[in-house]
């Protein structure tokens, strides 16, 4: 049965961790009723629902591998029954193993761009079939669409298409009042993480004039910006959120 009581709706793909999670706490902290989209993290994301719902929010999880057909409709139809409306997409899910390209093949390839690239178009047609009074739409693109470091080319190229789809896409999505743009992280303390800042994070941090790792709550604030009503005159960007990393 849907409930609505007038207050916006998230959806969260790839919400069960890392900076989809932090997202979802800001949303909902925000006031959002969020869908917590995940992939097989299931404890992971029925566990940040109860701690949403402990805190007064309201959220559910939904199970969807956007890289396989069908699943990026069926997160959004299982929001919208819920919920009653979706006025929000942000779209974290995605896969970046790295590998030289003596060891790519095409296997590695498609799955890639099939989560990636594949999974962000069709979230975001499935999301703007049901946004009727505008909304606003956020995936997340990589610092390294813009400078790629070995062994990340093919992931690099998948975000970099990220954010040429969100600029395109924004002239069809405007007239209907939503927006939709792309965060664009540099190395974010993620378990997705844990093996390049071992090996790399003294470097990163004299890197950034911050001089530290990028957290999940600095991107989620970012999110929660692009998702307000402070950023309607935002469309087709991709903000670089990198601490400044030279």
């Amino acid at each position: 049965m849907a409930e609505s009581n007038g207050a916006r709706v998230a959806l969260v793909a790839g919400g069960s961790r890392g900076i989809g999670a932090a997202v979802a706490r800001r949303l909902a902290a925000d006031g959002a009723a969020v869908a917590i989209g995940y992939r097989a993290a299931s404890s992971e994301a029925e566990a940040l629902a109860r701690e949403i719902e402990t805190a007064g929010g309201r959220a559910i999880a939904v199970q969807g591998d956007i890289g396989r057909d069908g699943d990026a409709a069926k997160m959004v139809e299982q929001t919208v029954a819920r919920f009653g409306r979706l006025d929000v997409l942000v779209n974290t899910a995605g896969i970046g193993p790295y590998r030289p390209l003596a060891s790519v093949d095409e296997n590695f390839v498609r799955q890639m761009f099939d989560t990636n690239v594949l999974g962000a178009i069709m979230l975001t047609k499935a999301v703007a079939a049901v946004m009727r009074e505008g909304g606003r739409i956020v995936h997340v693109s990589s610092r390294l669409a813009y400078s790629p470091i070995p062994t990340s080319t093919v992931y690099a190229a998948s975000k970099a298409a990220v954010s040429a789809m969100v600029h395109g896409f924004a002239r069809e999505l405007g007239p209907q009042g939503i927006t939709i743009n792309a965060v664009a992280p540099g190395v974010i303390e993620t378990d997705m993480t844990t093996k390049i800042i071992a090996e790399r994070g003294e470097q990163i941090r004299t890197m950034t004039p911050l001089g530290r790792i990028g957290q999940p709550d600095d991107i989620a604030g970012i999110v929660a910006f692009l998702a307000s009503d402070d950023a309607r005159w935002i469309t087709g960007r991709t903000i670089l959120a990198d601490g400044g990393l030279t």
